[in-house]
């Protein structure tokens, strides 16, 4: 049986090869309704099968998005890609993912990998991207939207959080419910200093701490971001003397270490020991007690990192991602505008903080 090709359909549905191909492929031009109705008729009629690799081949992309993460054990991570390949679903896209445990080489492996399948751009989760990575970026002119991370250059195209304004919001309410203090447990040695969430949401608890006029000096604790790491860290913490009555937590994951340790250790929380994390990961309302902790719209972040992933019209000339002029006063965009998009971020109150159930 003869292989049905793009003319077969334009014939049928009485247009151009051009046409069909718009319609395929979303544009770049615009269709009118009766005209595409035409079209996909003419496609189910004849059991056309668009060649995706000769596509490739005559557009130099795929239909494919590389995603870059951390860790995807992690709930955060595995949930934030699970957002970004539903939103590139709606937009007819596939999306391969790499883990970089936290390693620049194996970042640089997957960026060049990916890069190297001819992916139509690039959603980087990093505590980066190092300078190798850069270079690999730089090298295959890609277009890469960073997700999670605020942006050093001015240049680079992004999609963040409000993460130290929800860290305040989660060290406010906890000192609100009247403790002397609250600790917190951050990153380690390893995270970076500036533009990491984690350390923004340090940052965070550390102007509520000092807004509220009390002292951090010995109230920062190191952790790895997982709950086992921090379970273990947390047995020790919690056995001491100078054990914290209140406790926020920079990652969820991190608070469900906590509570572990808590129930073992026999401390009543809230009563002995208020927790709060951050993330708002699907299992934070399912810990016992449920964890108070801050939360995003996950969903419409994944749909904005995907939306400028394939916004061509950043593609320009000056640099990695273009030159364009820097978003709105203070380098943060409002949500669907410019080059960085910002979202607000949200406190879900459960009991581990000690408020009563709804």
């Amino acid at each position: 049986m003869a292989k049905v090709t793009r003319d077969d359909v334009a014939r049928v549905a009485g247009t151009s090869t051009a046409v069909v191909s718009y319609v395929i492929n979303n544009g770049p031009r615009p269709v009118a309704p009766a005209t595409r109705e035409r079209v996909l008729a003419a496609i189910k009629e004849l059991g056309y099968r668009p060649d995706r690799v000769a596509q490739a081949m005559a557009s130099r992309r795929t239909d494919l998005i590389g995603l870059v993460v951390p860790d995807a054990r992690q709930p955060f991570f595995a949930e934030m890609a699970h957002a970004v390949e539903r939103a590139a679903a709606e937009r007819g896209k596939m999306v391969l993912v790499g883990n970089s445990d936290y390693l620049d080489e194996r970042e640089v492996h997957y960026l060049r990998a990916f890069l190297g399948m001819r992916v139509s751009g690039l959603i980087l989760i990093s505590a980066g991207p190092s300078e190798h990575a850069a270079t690999e970026i730089d090298a295959w002119d890609a277009r890469v939207v960073l997700m999670h991370r605020r942006p050093e250059a001015i240049d680079d195209v992004a999609v963040v959080l409000d993460d130290v304004g929800g860290a305040q919001l989660a060290t406010r309410h906890l000192l609100e419910h009247g403790h002397a203090y609250v600790a917190c447990l951050g990153g380690t040695e390893t995270t970076p200093e500036h533009g990491d969430p984690v350390t923004d949401h340090v940052e965070g608890w550390a102007r509520a701490m000092k807004e509220a006029g009390k002292s951090v000096e010995g109230r920062l604790f190191q952790s790895p971001f997982n709950r086992y790491d921090t379970y273990r860290i947390a047995l020790d913490l919690l056995s001491g003397p100078d054990r914290p009555t209140a406790l926020f937590c920079a990652t969820d994951d991190q608070a469900i270490g906590v509570l572990r340790a808590a129930r073992e250790l026999g401390i009543d929380v809230p009563g002995e020991l208020a927790v709060a994390g951050f993330d708002d990961v699907k299992e934070a309302a399912l810990t016992d007690p449920p964890l108070t902790t801050v939360g995003s719209d996950r969903e419409g972040m994944a749909k904005a990192a995907v939306d400028l992933v394939l916004d061509d019209s950043l593609r320009i000339p000056g640099g990695r991602n273009g030159g364009a002029p820097a978003a709105a006063a203070g380098g943060h965009a409002q949500v669907g505008k410019g080059r960085v998009r910002q979202f607000p971020s949200g406190l879900v109150v459960r009991r581990s903080c000690g408020c009563r159930p709804a």
